[in-house]
């Protein structure tokens, strides 16, 4: 009896110090998606994966290379215009992305005014959100036929929002639907008035916006002639064998990695000093 007593305490302290300890629930923190997963959903690519893009573009970094390896014989210069074609899947994200902000920045004034008359009609928010899927604007009506599809499957409104919001990945969808989540939790008859207040706000932003994309477009254009144009002409060079031989030395190595380099900067810094401040997903 004594034994099953001296076991019965020291299981009972080994139970009391045990629970001081933290233990692991299973459960790992959200991972942040990474910078290229940004770059996709703003361009509004879903079904292409980080991996996806960085194998393209060097697949057609290699098909590039091989190509002008077989018609130049140069290895130097095969390899610095292989170097550009590897950039081309990423700068043609980065168009679509601007296209896209500029397509949604049109179009946003329009769908705050159905969302504005919908309530002012009578129907719920979440009534009026889903029939922007087919009276809202054309660009904004498939990812509102998803939202609509997520609240009848599961009847959870924020959690549907949470879902438009990955789909949309814009800082004014970020706004209008943490206007409307916050609207709905603590209640308020200004909800008409807000809305129509941000339309005229943003059809002042989008009217300024591109008078100045406009203005802009001079500049960077003539900026991307300048640092394309001397490859343009080594292009054109590299079918003769003079150029050829003299860019296949040391020296002429030299001069295409420092030309690389030079173009490489000056095409950043170009991009730095003409962009135009974007709006951040502060509320993402």
């Amino acid at each position: 009896m004594s034994a099953v007593l001296g076991v019965t305490l020291g299981l009972g302290l080994l139970l009391v110090w045990w629970s001081f300890w933290l233990r692991a629930t299973g459960e790992r923190a959200p991972k942040r998606p990474s910078r290229i997963s940004l770059a996709l959903a703003d361009a509004g690519i879903e079904r292409v994966s980080p991996a996806a893009l960085i194998g393209t573009s060097l697949l057609l970094a290699l098909v590039v290379t091989l190509i002008l390896l077989a018609v130049t014989r140069s290895v130097p210069i095969s390899i610095c215009f292989g170097a550009f074609a590897a950039w081309v899947p990423w700068n043609l994200i980065g168009w679509r992305a601007g296209r896209r902000r500029a397509v949604l920045r049109r179009a946003w004034p329009d769908a705050v005014d159905h969302l504005r008359s919908a309530i002012r009609a009578g129907l719920s928010l979440p009534e009026a959100l889903v029939q922007l899927a087919s009276k809202g604007p054309e660009e904004l009506r498939p990812p509102f036929a998803e939202f609509a599809a997520d609240y009848r499957s599961g009847g959870k409104f924020d959690t549907s929002l949470d879902r438009l919001k990955d789909r949309l990945a814009d800082p004014v969808a970020d706004r209008i639907i943490e206007a409307l989540r916050l609207t709905r939790d603590v209640g308020g008859a200004d909800l008409g008035r807000l809305l129509g207040t941000l339309a005229e706000f943003l059809r002042d932003e989008a009217r300024t916006r591109s008078e100045l994309e406009a203005r802009q477009s001079w500049t960077v254009n003539a900026a991307r002639l300048a640092v394309a144009a001397p490859w343009l002409i080594l292009l054109l060079m590299s079918t003769r064998h003079e150029a050829i031989e003299a860019y296949s030395t040391a020296a002429g190595v030299l001069v295409l990695a420092g030309g690389l380099v030079v173009s490489v900067i000056c095409y950043r810094v170009m991009l730095r000093i003409g962009a135009l401040p974007a709006e951040e997903r502060v509320l993402a």
